[in-house]
């Protein structure tokens, strides 16, 4: 069996992903984390060991040990723990000290290009899991109105422009207004904040950044992101058609319908 190897953060995603590279025949080779990683993985695979985040040379003799060829990068890392449940050996602090900064992007790019350097060629997440890409086209039995088009088409702007500086993935706007954008502290938290503000008229719009590697951190939502959305008051989301992970598509959507809430994969040819 070939090996593949699985460098897993949390949610449930790495558990999918896993389930399904077995069934295609791959013996799966799992570097966890501690903090992050679902323990339920190590049912899941061939072989697991557990990493602190900044172990960048033992995941490499990792891989190596067990001949792993090809391996993609998934789930959750939690960005505050970044600061403070890490380990960086020599070969992280050398890749670290390279860098202008250590933003999302640019840092799983760098790491990307640290295996690769070592012969160790990073996938796309979904290469088995396409089914899981956003559709275009509403979702929901309610479609955007009017008004809350217009505030999907402007929050297209400023997401892809903090896409574009390595910001976050989301924003929340209403009535022509900005009111939360994604930051360090991540998706879930962007829609309190800014449901908070729109007082039951925002919309929320999570879009691919301009420049990203879609091998790894595309933006993912699923069930837990409408409950989200209807405890902040948020009416709509908008998604990139193609360019999104959904999980749990159909749980997800029912559960929009039960709140009455719009959700719509935008095609590029839409968003003008």
């Amino acid at each position: 069996m070939q090996p593949l190897g699985l460098i897993a953060g949390g949610g449930q995603f790495p558990l999918i992903f896993a389930r399904r590279a077995a069934a295609r025949g791959y013996r799966v080779i799992a570097a966890a984390f501690h903090g992050e990683t679902d323990p339920a993985l190590a049912e899941e695979v061939a072989t697991v060991e557990w990493f602190y985040l900044g172990q960048l040379g033992r995941l490499i003799r990792f891989f190596r040990l067990h001949q792993v060829a090809e391996a993609v990068m998934m789930g959750r890392i939690t960005k505050t723990r970044m600061f403070t449940n890490v380990r960086p050996d020599i070969k992280a602090i050398a890749l670290l000290a390279r860098m202008r900064h250590t933003h999302d992007d640019g840092l799983l790019r760098a790491v990307a290009g640290a295996l690769e350097d070592e012969g160790i060629q990073v996938r796309a997440a979904t290469f088995l899991l396409p089914e899981m890409l956003a559709p275009a086209g509403c979702w929901t039995r309610r479609r955007p109105g009017r008004g809350e088009l217009a505030d999907i088409r402007f929050g297209w702007d400023i997401a892809r422009e903090i896409g574009r500086l390595d910001i976050g993935q989301c924003v929340v706007v209403g009535g022509g207004s900005v009111l939360a954008v994604e930051a360090i502290d991540g998706t879930d938290a962007t829609l309190r904040r800014g449901g908070a503000l729109g007082k039951g008229q925002a919309v929320a719009v999570k879009i691919a950044k301009p420049d990203q590697d879609l091998r790894f951190d595309m933006p993912a939502v699923g069930v837990e992101t409408v409950v989200s959305m209807h405890a902040a008051g948020i009416r709509a989301l908008a998604v990139e058609a193609g360019r999104a992970v959904v999980f749990d598509r159909e749980e997800m959507i029912a559960l929009a319908d039960r709140h009455g809430i719009a959700i719509i994969g935008w095609p590029e040819e839409e968003k003008g």
